[in-house]
């Protein structure tokens, strides 16, 4: 895969600089904690950034993917993971939808954790699977209207989840939602034509969503992407300003690991993230770069869990388990 060869100089920039005199943290390898399986988006920024990382650190960074419970199963190993170092959180916004989602708090989403930094954000596509009609969202939604359809979504509690609820009550579609243990399995089943409809993310969905193969109909968030130009904000053809939620995706360890390791793990994530590789890299998968360092991650992660609790109780978003 090409995404070696793109970090190489990404790695080469990092270890240029001088070496950080910090104990001899780290003297084996990290494990980074994916709270979702193989393939989906969370992996893949996951390896991207690991990747530079670990030749700049001088030990592997094994990545631990751990799905199931919407992020919580894996999310919940890291905070009770011992602060050492030697074992760190890399997620996404359902850090703190799912917990709220779920009614069950296995831990506290700012609290139990120590923010090293933000990646950035991407917005998700609504895309219709090959067993529907209709290329914009008024031809879905006409064809769509008294069927008995289902939307999935990569987990409950997820941001996909409440889009999908979200289109549906507004569009009266009164579709089933189906949850999957992350995008690559909900991917597989929109291919196979199984749901009618999902929002995705196009860092793993984006060569189906640009091939047509799943069509994109319609964009979360505030702006538009550079590779779907002609695929409009869900706020812009009609839906409510609730599609412009932003989340975030970034790096976390557990909390009171010692401020040396995280001030090293910022610093270069930090140098990774100005690189030129990674801010190309993160385009072409429509991954929009937005670093944050940890007092302002932190801050954040807190705003998201706020104006999630406001959208879930909203659309009564809650999961029974």
């Amino acid at each position: 895969m090409r995404r070696r060869g793109v970090f190489a100089a990404s790695a080469g920039l990092v270890l240029a600089r001088p070496a950080l005199a910090q104990g001899s943290w780290p003297d084996r390898p990290i494990r980074w904690i994916v709270p979702f399986p193989p393939g989906g988006s969370t992996d893949l920024w996951a390896r991207m950034i690991s990747e530079p990382m670990a030749a700049a650190l001088g030990q592997p960074i094994v990545i631990d993917n751990r799905g199931g419970a919407g992020g919580l199963i894996g999310t919940e190993a890291a905070a009770r993971a011992t602060p050492d170092g030697y074992t760190m959180l890399f997620t996404i916004t359902t850090h703190v939808t799912s917990p709220v989602v779920l009614r069950r708090f296995p831990y506290d989403p700012v609290n139990d954790f120590a923010p090293i930094g933000k990646l950035g954000v991407t917005p998700l596509v609504l895309c219709a699977s090959p067993s529907t009609q209709g290329d914009t969202v008024a031809e879905f939604v006409a064809w769509a209207r008294g069927k008995d359809l289902s939307f999935g979504s990569y987990a409950p509690g997820s941001s996909g989840h409440a889009y999908g609820q979200m289109f549906s009550d507004e569009a009266r579609l009164d579709m089933t939602h189906v949850a999957y243990r992350g995008e690559g399995p909900m991917l597989q089943d929109m291919l196979a034509g199984n749901v009618a409809c999902a929002f995705h993310s196009m860092a793993a969905s984006g060569g189906a969503v640009r091939s047509r193969r799943i069509r994109p109909l319609a964009l979360s968030g505030t702006r538009r992407l550079p590779s779907l130009p002609e695929v409009p904000l869900m706020e812009e053809i009609g839906y409510s300003r609730r599609f412009a939620f932003s989340g975030f995706i970034g790096l976390l360890a557990p909390a009171r690991t010692p401020q040396a390791i995280l001030d090293r793990s910022a610093g270069l994530f930090e140098r990774i993230m100005a690189d030129s590789a990674t801010q190309r890299r993160l385009l072409e998968i429509d991954t929009i770069p937005a670093w944050l360092g940890p007092a302002a991650f932190r801050e954040d992660i807190a705003r998201c869990l706020r104006e999630w609790e406001v959208i879930a109780t909203e659309l009564n978003l809650f999961v029974q388990t």
